[in-house]
């Protein structure tokens, strides 16, 4: 078993962050308003909406929740409030919206990865004007990140593969 690490950045445990998000970054560039208007099914959101709540809920998780700065200039000042898909469909994000929007939120991911620390992701984060089930870890919140971006990338590809498109390969 290796050793655990005790200091510095978490920056090496997440590698493959800015890697994938660079992935979501050039294939959601290369979609085409109709593309991006596709729907996975009859209850599903369009790709956009998809593809902004992704971007949205990286600032709730680690702005709103865990303090980190950055929401302001992120797009998303209100996330807990207004985000792509789970408040809006309405407003329609082109492809140019969605890569600043995954850019700016990538910003603060990108920040976190260098400041959090290993012993920091013990430290427990409650938010209890948000009901009392609102207790994680730092640690549970990048690993909420982590999972929910690789969510939603998957869920993009296969719409993209099932209308015949390019999907996003996360593991090349």
């Amino acid at each position: 078993m290796s050793p655990k690490p005790t200091s510095g950045s978490i920056r090496s445990a997440y590698t493959y962050l800015p890697r994938l998000n660079a992935l979501l970054r050039e294939r959601v560039a290369a979609l085409t308003p109709e593309q991006l208007a596709i729907q996975p099914g009859p209850e599903r959101w369009p790709l956009w909406a998809t593809i902004g709540h992704l971007a949205c809920q990286r600032v709730f998780w680690l702005c709103d929740f865990a303090g980190e700065p950055g929401a302001a200039t992120s797009l998303f000042p209100n996330a807990g409030f207004n985000c792509p898909g789970d408040d809006d469909l309405d407003r329609v994000w082109s492809a140019d919206e969605l890569v600043d929007a995954l850019d700016r939120t990538f910003e603060i991911v990108d920040r976190c990865l260098d400041t959090w620390t290993f012993e920091g992701l013990e430290e427990v984060i409650r938010r209890p004007e948000w009901g009392e089930d609102r207790v994680h870890s730092r640690g549970d919140v990048i690993q909420r990140l982590l999972a929910h971006d690789i969510e939603h990338i998957g869920e993009l590809g296969d719409a993209l593969r099932a209308n015949g498109l390019e999907g996003i390969d996360i593991w090349n």
